[in-house]
């Protein structure tokens, strides 16, 4: 059985209902703890009664030292802060063998128990940015990912998450300082200041819009795989960094440039999953354009042409993307 966690809000219900449909594609054993980190979330996800999954409210998770410091974030650095403490939650409360913890944008491919038997007796795993030379943000935003992190219920590995939950508790901010950047920089020296720490090796998992353009992307059948440094591997998961709607006719895909092909073979069908979910929830609840942020009227919208809207980063008309989305 493969644990995982992960956290959002009501405005990123799409996104982790992406993930969740990608797991139950691919993942032969799972069980996904989702904590809602907004009342409206919770009561969605409680009313869709996911498969394999545990929707765990705020008033159940936060405890006294995360309310303190609560004040002084903002939502996105408090959701920082929380991470370590949501993988600690989980082993704790469920007592979990092992807990991955999976940023809700990202899409799997194929089965993360792949990925995950690279560790063996190893306790921790991580993965690289691995940018692409151009994007290389290390001295930034760290050598590693918290984009997926797998932790056993074992003595180093809880150590580990104590002591980074401790220093998130201390300073978790969207700034770089003192050689700190919100969750992510503390993890640079892992391998030396922890034992049983495993590396991810496998280059197919952990791709995303800073390191894809050393990949060549292509299916197979109805598989995806991934070459990089002329190597093949069946592509594992996909990071969906930035994505974001603008407005009811554009979107922006991220920051990075992407590859035409990859704009085709992987943000296309993902967009139409994530329009897909869009029309599910506003069937739901009717409010939705009230708490889902630059989607408003994409219930309704109109499949009309609109031609490609140059503009800051990868930003492009939906329609684009809606070749899949039911009328």
């Amino acid at each position: 059985m493969l644990n995982f966690c992960t956290l959002f809000d009501s405005k990123f219900l799409p996104y982790g209902l992406n993930l969740h449909s990608s797991l139950m594609q691919h993942a032969k054993s799972f069980h996904l703890y989702v904590f809602a980190f907004d009342a409206k979330c919770y009561e969605i996800l409680t009313q869709l009664n996911l498969a394999h999954t545990t929707v765990i409210s705020l008033s159940d998770f936060e405890d006294e030292e995360l309310l303190a410091v609560k004040p002084t974030r903002t939502r996105g650095e408090y959701c920082w802060t929380c991470t370590p403490s949501t993988i600690l939650y989980c082993i704790k409360t469920f007592g979990l063998e092992n807990c991955t913890y999976i940023d809700s944008d990202i899409y799997f491919y194929d089965d993360p128990a792949h990925l995950l038997g690279e560790m063996g007796e190893n306790e921790i795993l991580l993965t690289l940015h691995r940018y692409t030379p151009k994007y290389d943000e290390t001295h930034l935003s760290g050598k590693f990912c918290v984009q997926f992190m797998t932790f056993k219920n074992k003595p180093e590995s809880m150590a580990a998450l104590h002591w980074w939950r401790g220093a998130c508790l201390d300073w978790c901010y969207n700034r770089v300082e003192d050689g700190k950047f919100g969750d992510q920089k503390y993890l640079d020296d892992w391998e030396t200041r922890f034992e049983k720490v495993h590396v991810l090796q496998n280059p197919a998992g952990g791709v995303a819009p800073w390191n894809v353009q050393q990949y060549r992307i292509e299916n197979k059948g109805s598989e995806k795989y991934a070459t990089f440094e002329g190597q093949e591997y069946r592509l594992n998961f996909y990071h969906f960094h930035g994505l974001r709607f603008l407005s009811d006719s554009k979107l922006n895909l991220c920051e990075y440039n992407l590859p035409k092909k990859i704009v085709d073979l992987l943000y296309g069908p993902y967009i139409a999953l994530y329009l897909q979910h869009y029309k599910m929830l506003k069937k739901l609840d009717s409010r939705l354009d009230l708490w889902l942020p630059a989607s408003k009227g994409l219930s309704t919208f109109k499949k009309n042409t609109l031609n490609f809207l140059k503009g800051k980063y990868n930003i492009h008309p939906i329609n684009k993307f809606i070749k899949a989305w039911p009328n």
